[in-house]
């Protein structure tokens, strides 16, 4: 109540219940708490009226837990806060350093929110919340070692886990984690998509006696992620296609297809454009099929080369276009 008053000039017992949810009468009795203790709060009474600190009265910045300095970090993110079950700790955060703040600083919360503002799905992609994030994330946080289970293909698997990290990308949470097996006493980093765990518990070592692990300070998780998503979109293209493509086409190409695969395509370019300004490469894909979905949508420029069968498919394309606009 202090920090809020602090921060603004007045407020209702109304405002501060709703913003505290907490009673009216709640507030009229600890604004009397306060008052007895010492903090200067004076009450304004009838319908104007409202509560407000007297004689400059500040508060040091002070009782700012772990998990909301943590979380004060991540105010950027607000979905990814709520998704994790940060979001209080974040708006306490948040409330105490605006209290510290000088009066004229005090907008710099505002004035960020209302210049950046970070939506993490793609689009027409309706997120979906896992589950089992929020105790997921309290084990990262806090490096408790846990027993997951989780669906890989057809069948259920169990591990033994060390939770480093969490990872949102395109809307779809990742947890990055050192698994304990086959031998206990080692293990391999690994990338777990968390929508697919099925049950998640603190579990004890038995020869620590102790749910907690010791980190590898030498992790670094955006430096492990790139990684691992630059080895997971390569180990997806399992194909090979040969196009010719115009100076447009060559330009767009990164939209259409795995920006890394167009890029290696395109470094990998020895001869000039021919004379019609077109260049022939080699480009990685997932499939044929794949192939031909993301190659449409260059239209005219692209030719594919080989495979024939693909070459084919799209020779086919062009003629049923062709009637349909004759």
């Amino acid at each position: 109540m202090v920090l809020l008053l602090q921060a603004r000039a007045s407020m209702t017992a109304a405002e501060l219940a709703r913003e505290l949810e907490v009673s009216e009468r709640t507030v009229t009795r600890d604004a009397q708490a306060l008052s007895e203790a010492g903090v200067p709060v004076y009450a304004d009474r009838g319908r104007a009226g409202g509560y407000r600190l007297i004689g400059g009265y500040r508060t040091r910045l002070t009782g700012l837990a772990r998990t909301e300095a943590e979380a004060l970090f991540l105010s950027g993110v607000p979905g990814a806060l709520r998704e994790m079950g940060l979001e209080d700790a974040a708006s306490a955060a948040r409330l105490k350093v605006s209290a510290a703040l000088l009066p004229s600083l005090r907008d710099a919360s505002r004035n960020a929110a209302q210049r950046f503002h970070l939506d993490a799905p793609s689009w027409f992609n309706e997120p979906k919340t896992p589950e089992l994030l929020p105790a997921i994330a309290d084990a990262v946080w806090d490096d408790r070692r846990i027993t997951a289970r989780y669906q890989r293909g057809d069948s259920e698997v169990e591990r033994v886990l060390e939770p480093y990290g969490l990872v949102l990308k395109a809307g779809v949470w990742y947890l990055c984690a050192r698994a304990r097996v086959p031998e206990p006493a080692t293990g391999s980093f690994r990338t777990y998509r968390i929508d697919r765990f099925t049950t998640v518990d603190v579990v004890t070592d038995a020869d620590t006696g102790s749910d907690r692990f010791v980190r590898d300070e030498d992790f670094d998780l955006p430096r492990y992620w790139d990684n691992q998503a630059e080895r997971f979109a390569r180990s997806i293209l399992r194909a090979e296609v040969v196009v010719r493509l115009s100076a447009e086409g060559t330009r767009r190409l990164p939209y259409v297809v795995d920006p890394i695969a167009a890029r290696d395509a395109l470094t990998a370019v020895t001869d000039g454009p021919d004379d019609h300004g077109r260049v022939t490469v080699t480009l990685g894909v997932e499939s044929e099929e794949v192939a031909h979905s993301q190659l449409t949508a260059l239209g005219p420029e692209v030719e594919v080369l080989a495979p024939e069968a693909l070459r084919a498919r799209f020779a086919d394309d062009a003629r049923r276009l062709a009637a349909l606009y004759t």
